[in-house]
């Protein structure tokens, strides 16, 4: 348990970012996850619709340290890679 005033704060102030890094990673999920179900069902024209969003979001979140920036960059990669075998 925090005892001086600023660890108390750095605690309120831990609390209110770890909601809004939540609420930003389970958008940054969702938009992957549509991706990927454009990719399975084999629809190349919505999976690239999709991943024009996913990948700012990606970035973004490397940005702000959601995710780490090496991980973004792989999940990206991989994505324009299922889609690229799409076109075959």
């Amino acid at each position: 348990m925090a005892n001086t005033t600023s660890a108390k704060k750095a605690t309120r102030k831990i609390a209110r970012r770890t909601l809004i890094n939540k609420s930003r990673r389970t958008q940054m999920r969702s938009t992957v996850r549509t991706v990927e179900e454009a990719i399975k069902s084999g629809n190349r024209e919505a999976a690239l619709k999709a991943f024009a969003n996913a990948e700012p979001e990606l970035m973004q979140a490397a940005q702000r340290n959601i995710i780490h920036r090496n991980n973004a960059s792989r999940k990206v990669s991989r994505l324009a890679h299922q889609i690229a075998k799409l076109a075959k």
